[in-house]
């Protein structure tokens, strides 16, 4: 499994740098802590998020206050206003025994105190209106701030890496003062770069390429042999697992030849087989039963299309046999019938008896 720097930091685009990282060669349990970025502008954004999320919570508490007193004060005008217009309207019962002037103040006293009740009352409604949008605004504030902050978080703890896997920790390469050195605490890893490697021994993938001719003829589940640079003696069995559907991205260099990466699942472990080890593999196209099998350089024909045939010793002299060849590749062929396992044959035109 790849563990992969992604663009989850404060500065996306730009790189991380990692902090400490699992030793590598070492062996780590699934939940292990294995690598660390820089998490300082990190812990910086959360904390501003989590002062944000105060203050708003603060904010929302301050605007109910403000909301209570508000309907507090609004209902205690509405209830001097009624007041005010019993009262009116007790005076105007009086203007029979008043005089005429008496009596219109009270009439114009009665209607004033009428209209400042039915204006408080209708204001009832917008006034609880602006102060649940004022609230809401707040509490929306409060809500992306709590967003933000969850976000801030998940990226912490994204900073620090835990193996997904029991494994072995391999540690993968970067180009450091024009060499090629394993990554180590200190270096800055980009978004998308890969930088390390948990490893499970027990089912090891052989990362290969095939060239682009030979490509088409190689199908998923194919088996094939993979030996060991550092171990000649070792051979190993194994079946193609996948086959990359583009061709690997060029180098540093132009690549006019083309290759296909193919990965490879081991069928048989070794105590020897660690990663990142050196390998080739034969796949096998197809097979069949043959006689014997000869180098291509001891196949000759005169000529194209016509019939292959072979030298083969007899005592001091070739004696030249037709056969009839099977399954060929790059290096050897087989032949179905002609030559019997033993003997020997010629790689070169044997020189012409005088």
């Amino acid at each position: 499994m790849v563990v992969s720097a992604g663009p989850g930091g404060a500065r996306v685009g730009f790189g991380l740098t990692l902090v400490s990282t699992a030793k590598p060669g070492s062996w780590v349990k699934k939940g292990d802590i294995v690598a660390e970025f820089d998490r300082e502008d990190m812990l910086n954004r959360l904390d501003d998020f989590k002062a944000r999320v105060t203050q708003a919570e603060a904010t929302i508490k301050s605007i109910r206050a403000q909301l209570e007193v508000l309907k507090d004060a609004h209902d205690h005008s509405i209830r001097v206003a009624k007041a005010n217009l019993d009262k009116a309207l007790l005076d105007l019962k009086t203007t029979p025994v008043r005089s005429a002037n008496a009596s219109e103040i009270l009439r114009l006293n009665a209607e004033e105190a009428e209209a400042i009740h039915k204006q408080l009352l209708s204001e009832v409604k917008f006034m609880e209106q602006s102060l649940n949008a004022q609230l809401r605004i707040a509490e929306l504030a409060r809500d992306e701030a709590k967003v933000e902050l969850q976000r801030v978080q998940a990226n912490v703890d994204r900073m620090v890496v835990r193996a997904p896997i029991d494994g072995m920790v391999v540690m993968q390469t970067v180009i450091r003062g024009g060499e090629q050195a394993q990554i180590q605490a200190g270096d800055q890893v980009g978004p998308g770069q890969p930088y390390m490697r948990i490893v499970d021994p027990s089912s090891m993938l052989v990362e290969a390429a095939v060239n682009q001719v030979d490509a088409e003829r190689i199908r998923v589940g194919a088996r094939a042999t993979v030996r060991f640079d550092a171990y000649p003696d070792l051979e190993l069995p194994a079946r193609v697992v996948a086959i990359g559907a583009m061709p690997k991205a060029a180098g540093w260099r132009l690549e006019y030849v083309k290759e296909i990466p193919v990965t490879l699942k081991l069928e048989r472990l070794d105590a020897r087989v660690i990663p990142d080890l050196s390998v080739s593999a034969d796949v096998e196209i197809s097979q069949e039963q043959a006689a014997a099998v000869v180098p291509l350089e001891g196949i000759f024909r005169d000529g194209p299309g016509r019939a292959p045939y072979v030298f083969v010793r007899r005592g001091s002299s070739w004696e030249t046999r037709p056969v009839e060849l099977g399954l060929v590749n790059h290096i050897t062929a087989a032949v179905r019938s002609g030559l019997q396992p033993g003997e020997v044959i010629a790689l070169r035109r044997p020189p012409a008896p005088k």
